[in-house]
Order: C-alpha cells, then structure tokens, then sequence
C-alpha cells in the first residue's frame, strides 16, 4: 500500500500541466513555422533532398544538392539549418554530427565552425530551460542513476562548477543529450552552463567541422574521432579539471 502511495505520490509531482504541455507544443510550433517560411522563399524546384541525415551517404546527398543554393539563397540556407540544429537539440533527436559535419562542407572550417558553436549551444540552452519547464518526468524516468550521481557531484563541486562542467563537455563522461536535460534539474546556473557549453564544445566541433571538408573520405563516423583526437580531447578536459583539485589540496 506505501508503494502504491508512493507511486501515486510521484506521478502527480512528475506530471506535467495543461499549460506546460501547450507551452511545450508552442515551442514545436515555432520551428515548424520557421522551416515552412524558410521554404517559402526558396524557389520552385525538387526538395525531396531534403531529410535529417542518418548516414553519410544521406549526407552527401545533402551536401551536393544545397550546394547548389548555398550561394545565391545564403541567408535562407543558413536560417533554416539553425532552426534545424536548434530543433534538434532541444528535443533530443539523434544526428547533429551530421549537421556538423555539413557546416564545414558547406561553409569551411571558420564559419563553419562559428556556425556550429552558435547553433548547438543555442540548442542546448533551449533544451536547457524546456527541460526546467516539463523535464523533470523525463530525466527522472530515462537516466534516474546517472542524475543522482551528477547531482551529488554538482553539489560537491559548486566552487570549481565551471571547472567541472567544462570537464563534462569535453570529455565522454557523460552524454551531452544529458547533461542538457539534467543541468535545470540538479540547479546548475544557466551562466555556467552557457560558458561550459560555449568553450566545451569548440575543441569537438573543430575536429567535425574540419572532417566535413574532405566528406568524400570519410568511410564512417568511426573515422572522426581516433585515437590521437580522443586523447587530445580528454587531455583538455583533465586540463581544464586541474585548478579545482589543485584548490581542494591547497584547502
């Protein structure tokens, strides 16, 4: 019977109300209605091109055909694969590596990589603040282990936070996908979260954006991230760790 108390007890603090759902339907909205009035001002012609790529070779199918209006339809093309990458990572959908890897196709490694940084911690602060709105439900029934843990390390490391959140970015330890979702939830500041996000994501981004150029070599996403760029990255990250545990051994 206390289970069941229990159960009953957590459905209703974890459900979500009428006006979080609508709120959360009227996010969804607003990127359709960019995408719809992006489309709109292109011209006349065949877009079945047009799909979230899964694999490369849906990639490059791509990336042949938006060359084509890259040039003459800049602004368009630019608008609408921000709202896609933001879209993207608000709600989670799998293949921004992709999206990444056509920056740097389409735009080279500069702008491609200004591009990238932009659009994905502007998609992750919209998952960010979405999840502070209606998240609790989903982390708390997708990741329950992994959000106790990063919940007692945020809060026994609320000095050197930024530290620590840089270190999660730039290293596997955990998915980015999470860390966007339970950042609200365990009351990490959003000003860290933007700053960790902003400089963390830039070391990976280069290492995508620059793969996108030579698109044509690459045989699978395996290929992106050796040994040497894996290394590289989680040496940033032990880097960017150090000042935290050099100030806990001073204290």
């Amino acid at each position: 019977m206390e289970r069941e108390g229990e159960t009953t007890t957590n459905s209703r603090r974890y459900s979500l109300s009428f006006w979080e759902v609508t709120t959360a339907s009227g996010v969804v909205l607003g990127f359709l209605v960019g995408l719809v009035c992006v489309y709109l001002t292109m011209p006349h012609s065949d877009y079945s091109f047009l799909k979230l790529p899964r694999n490369l070779e849906d990639l490059q199918i791509l990336r042949d055909n938006l060359e084509i209006y890259t040039s003459d339809y800049t602004v368009q093309v630019l608008v609408g694969y921000c709202l896609v990458y933001v879209f993207m990572q608000t709600f989670m959908i799998p293949g921004t590596v992709f999206m990444s890897l056509l920056a740097g196709a389409l735009f080279g490694v500069i702008k491609g990589m200004a591009l990238v940084v932009s659009t994905a911690t502007a998609g992750a602060s919209s998952c960010f603040f979405l999840s502070k709105l209606i998240g609790r439900p989903l982390i708390f029934s997708l990741w329950p282990d992994k959000l106790i843990f990063f919940q007692d390390q945020v809060a026994r490391r609320k000095d050197g936070l930024l530290n620590y959140m840089l270190f999660l970015r730039l290293t596997p330890t955990l998915p980015n996908t999470f860390i966007n979702v339970a950042s609200p939830i365990v009351d990490v500041p959003y000003h860290i979260f933007f700053l960790a996000t902003f400089i963390g994501l830039i070391p990976a981004a280069y290492v995508t954006v620059r793969a996108g150029i030579a698109l044509g070599e690459l045989k699978s996403l395996g290929d992106l991230y050796d040994f040497s760029s894996m290394a590289t990255l989680f040496l940033i990250g032990v880097l960017s760790i150090t000042p935290t545990l050099i100030s806990k051994k001073k204290a």
